[in-house]
């Protein structure tokens, strides 16, 4: 297992930058580790997957979980507001950092994920091989 760390500053978008990680240094099975920071913007998606709302206020970063590939990245993330309520859902593009956001990843060296369309979920699933 290899460990990558890396800092995003303020403005930066979440999703996009770690999909850009993820193809520059060629992991091709990962998972989020931990990220702590704070998004100024956040976009999700609800678990009705038909609805995405976009907040406009600082959040904190509780959570982010998923897994990396070449083939995407499926993320979930949690955040609080100033008064600690919790919302969460899959991680959109338009997730704007507040003063940080660090990103520790693990990289998986022997297997690969792959997401394939899967006919029961209608969504591309995880799919794991052996290198």
């Amino acid at each position: 297992m290899k460990i990558h760390t890396f800092r995003l500053k303020p403005g930066q978008d979440l999703k996009p930058e770690i999909v850009n990680y993820v193809q520059k240094y060629q992991i091709k099975a990962g998972v989020v580790l931990t990220c702590v920071g704070g998004l100024t913007r956040a976009t999700l998606r609800m678990s009705e997957e038909h609805i995405v709302k976009t907040f406009d206020q600082k959040f904190e970063i509780v959570s982010l979980v998923g897994t990396l590939s070449q083939d995407g990245c499926h993320l979930h993330i949690s955040l609080s507001d100033r008064e600690g309520k919790t919302i969460g859902g899959h991680l959109k593009e338009n997730c704007l950092v507040y003063s940080t956001a660090e990103i520790v990843l693990a990289e998986f060296e022997d297997c690969i994920f792959n997401r394939e369309d899967d006919m029961e979920t209608g969504f591309k699933e995880l799919v794991v091989s052996n290198v």
